[in-house]
């Protein structure tokens, strides 16, 4: 009997562990399915015109899964101390200053109780719930959503 409540104890031990563990590290070359080569891009052309390439395709590996993604802040919602809404880029400028890149380089975040606001220039980590729910808005078109759990430094 003690036998059993020993192996009880520890298979519940190795699940919580498992449950609670820490959150999958995502790269921006993860979300692009692996056979996909995108159509080049005339870059004149899409100063022009805008966002290219919206029907590129999404990595469904990660979807519901906790992931931590770094990239740069783009705010949509908020104000200048806290952002509730905003879209995580691979580069600083994307959305800004140069057209957005395809969708599957973009996540939509959402972080209904918002955190401190962060300088466009910052790298961060973003920790959350990824999911291949698409998303759109008057800046691009997105391919991927996060239900944000955090915002940390990017610790290279």
């Amino acid at each position: 009997m003690r036998v059993l409540k020993l192996s009880l104890l520890f298979a519940l031990l190795v699940n919580t562990t498992f449950a609670f563990g820490e959150p999958t590290e995502v790269f921006w070359e993860d979300l692009v399915p692996e056979n996909y080569i995108a159509p080049p891009v005339d870059i004149d052309h899409a100063l022009s015109i805008g966002q290219q390439n919206l029907s590129a395709p999404v990595v469904t590996k990660f979807n519901d899964k906790e992931v931590k993604i770094p990239g740069f802040v783009v705010p949509i919602e908020g104000n200048q101390d806290k952002i509730t809404e905003f879209l995580l880029v691979p580069f600083f400028g994307a959305c800004i200053h140069v057209p957005p890149p395809p969708p599957n380089q973009i996540v939509y975040v959402k972080i209904p109780e918002g955190v401190p606001a962060v300088a466009l220039t910052d790298v961060v980590w973003v920790v959350g719930t990824l999911s291949t729910e698409g998303w759109s808005g008057e800046i691009a078109t997105v391919g991927y959503t996060l239900q944000g759990k955090e915002v940390l430094p990017y610790d290279g």
